[in-house]
Order: C-alpha cells, then structure tokens, then sequence
C-alpha cells in the first residue's frame, strides 16, 4: 500500500513537470513567476555567477543523479558517479557502459558516453562530455558573416580504491579523476563585418583539472534486515586546477549524505561551497541540492529533487525502467532561469548497460553457502568438516569475518578441551 501511495504522489509530479505543453504552461505562468520572484526577492541572485569558465563541468550529465537535482555524492551506486564522487567505482555492484543526451537550454546540446567497472577493491571508469550550440553572426544587413559551433569537451579518466573493506564495514573508498578540458570558438567579426582570422582561435583553451573524493557507507537505525548499507556519507573537490585564460575554474567541495529509511526509499542531501581559486572574494554563494529516489517495482523507480541556487534553483522529476540488463532514464528539470513555455528544453535521456558484476555475487554466495554448511556440520560435532567449510570460504574470501571468527571459536574450544584433559591428568 506505501508503494502505491509513493507512485500516485510522483505521478503527479512527473505529469505536472514533464508533460507539460506550451497550452498549459501558460496556465501556470503566473505562479512560476511567483516562485522565481520569491526566491529571488528572498535570496537575491548571485553576483559571483557566471565568473568561471568551462560551463560543462557543472551541467550532469542525466540519469539518476540529475533526477535528484545533484543530491548524488553520498549514493554515488551507478555510473552517474563520475559526475559527483570519484570514490564511487570502488563500490559499484556492477559493470556499466552509459549514453547520454541532454537538451540543456536553448540549442544547446550534451552529449555523454561513460564506462566503468570494478575488480575487487579497486575500480576505474572512463568518460566524455561533449556540449555544443550554434554560433552565427549577422551583419547589419541580416546577411550572415559568421558560423558554425562553440563547443565544450571534457575526457574523464577515474579509478578509485576502497580501503579497510570487511564484512561488517564496506570500507572507505578514495578516489581521483583526471580530466582534461577544451573549448572551440568559430571566428567572429569586427566593427566592419569583417572576419578576423584566428579570434576563435585566441578565446579558444584546453585545461587539466582533477576531482578527488571519499566516500563511506555504513548501518543507521535500520528497520529491515539487508546485507546493504542504509547510510553513506562523502567529501569532494571538483574541478581543483589552474585558470584557463585568467579565468577560475568552477571549483567546488562538496559535503554529502543519504539515508534509506525503508529499504525502497532513499533521501539524499548535498551541500555545496564554490571556491574561486583567483579571488576567494569572487567565489559564488553556497547552494544545496536534495533528492529522493523510490523503487516503485523490480523495474520502475521514480525520483524528484531540489537544488537551492541563488539566482538558479532547479526543481527535477525523472523516472526510470529497468529491463534485464537494460535501464532508460528519462529526467526533466524546471530551471527558475528557463521560460515555462519551453519545457522541452530541459529533457535528458539516458540507456545504461549492465556488464555484470565478474562473477562477485556467485562468489559471494558461494561463501554463504560454505558458511551455512560448516555451521551446521559444527551443530552435528562434525568439527573437521565445519573447519574445511571455514576455511575453504575464507579462501574464496579472506575478508569474511564470520568464517573467520568461527575458527577463531573452535581453536579457542581446542584450548579449552586440552586444558580439561590437563586438568584430569593432574587429578588421576
């Protein structure tokens, strides 16, 4: 019944938000204006925005974490980590392979492809990020004197470690992507509607930057029983890197929780402190972003968040279905900056491929099994098979503290069996 309850509450949302056409948007024109004038008669905007460059590190790109509304670095459990936690590849269940596309604002687009996967404690990812839109100048005349694209690229390199990792504690993972950016600029003209040749060229640059983050995950008032984690938490810094052209790079650390309060809800906060590495002065104003994520079935979960941003908070609703080795995400975000009458400039489509996990759950199962096995030869007195299961588990798994104890247990019994017959011999 909570289940139902939960999907009829982001139905509705999903349909006032995503549905939305330019008939009923301007039914609704009015209090959008309302809730823009709100927040920015409360707030104002930011005058620090916009004094960054590279725009495309800061815009997701899609799946899970933007229908979050970027309230996604403490749960950082598929590929739209390397986006907000570097420490994520460490941690993932599975291997992914992603595309994305988003119609940010406007014409401008992004496109993204990303891949990672995980052998043991270690994890590595790749990906890029692609933004462009239409560059054209017009002349007094309306005649057409220059064109073509501003583009955006980002390369992303990532592996991460999970350090400590147990049965009873999942570790704290440390993880680092490298990224190297550039940005292209058609040529533009001068005072006359001449071109100039090579002024693209001059706006143009390419930059190195990283992004570091740790991330942990761990049992808080949990109410049901699961093997997974209900709690995590995470520090970051992106984008941590020289200027580009005098300009700051968009640097950020970032302070991260979630918490599942039954096992298909998840609430996620985000809080966020720009830093601008040339002027801390000119840094923009914090911002936070908080999310919740519910699996309404095996296959269909829904999420919807907000990101508090002077001068640019969002509100997002997405949804997503997962088919056997296959899940489509679809996001939309109402950006209080964007016009309600163009919905559909805010849509992100996302199709991500599950791998496989390597043969990790089976060997995991495998050890259970052995467990199970050896205590019950133990409940039999049949210790030397219970000590082969014990062993044998903790060699598939040399981390699993139960096998571990149970030997620890029967070489303590040993003891104390020899103690008894010293004890008796000394009696006789």
């Amino acid at each position: 019944m909570i289940r139902f309850k939960i999907a009829a509450v982001f139905a509705v949302f999903l349909v006032f938000f995503s549905l939305s056409s330019p008939l009923s948007a301007a039914d609704f024109q009015d209090d959008y204006g309302n809730i823009a004038d709100y927040l920015d008669g409360i707030y104002n905007s930011d005058g620090n925005t916009g004094l960054t460059s590279f725009p495309v590190l800061n815009i997701p790109m899609g799946g899970r974490s933007e229908g979050m509304a970027g309230a996604f670095s403490a749960i950082s459990d598929d590929i739209s980590f390397m986006d907000f936690n570097p420490a994520g590849s460490s941690m993932l269940n599975k291997s992914e392979l992603a595309l994305f596309h988003n119609n940010w604002i406007a014409d401008t687009k992004i496109e993204c492809a990303a891949y990672a996967t995980r052998f043991g404690n270690f994890g590595f990812g790749a990906g890029i990020k692609w933004l462009y839109t239409p560059f054209t100048e017009y002349n007094y005349y309306g005649e057409r004197v220059s064109n073509g694209y501003y583009t955006e690229g980002v390369a992303i390199l990532n592996a991460s470690y999970n350090f400590f990792s147990g049965y009873y504690f999942s570790g704290l993972s440390l993880g680092v992507n490298v990224k190297g950016a550039f940005r292209t600029m058609p040529d533009y003209t001068d005072d006359f509607s001449n071109v100039i040749s090579g002024s693209g060229l001059s706006n143009s640059a390419a930059m190195i930057m990283a992004d570091v983050g740790l991330l942990t995950r761990f049992n808080l008032f949990k109410s049901y029983v699961s093997r997974d984690r209900n709690a995590s938490a995470a520090v970051v810094i992106r984008n941590l890197g020289p200027p580009a052209l005098d300009e700051a790079l968009p640097t950020v650390i970032n302070a991260a929780i979630s918490y599942k309060p039954i096992r298909p809800l998840v609430i996620a906060l985000d809080f966020y402190l720009p830093v601008n590495l040339l002027d801390i002065n000119l840094s923009e104003s914090p911002y936070a972003a908080l999310g919740i994520s519910a699996n309404i079935t095996s296959f269909l979960s829904m999420r919807a968040g907000f990101m508090y941003k002077p001068g640019a908070s969002r509100i997002v609703v997405g949804s997503a279905v997962n088919l056997n080795k296959i899940s489509f995400d679809i996001n939309y975000s109402l950006d209080l900056l964007t016009q309600l009458m163009q919905p559909l400039n805010r849509i992100s489509l996302a199709v991500r491929l599950d791998l496989g996990d390597s043969g990790r759950g089976q060997l995991a199962e495998r050890v259970d099994e052995l467990y199970l096995i050896g205590l019950e030869a133990f409940s039999r007195g049949n210790i030397q098979d219970a000590r082969k299961c014990w062993e044998e588990a903790l060699r598939i798994n040399p981390k699993y503290e139960p096998a571990r104890e149970s030997l620890s247990m029967l070489e303590e019994r040993e003891k104390l069996r020899e103690r008894i017959e010293d004890l008796y011999r000394l009696d006789m």
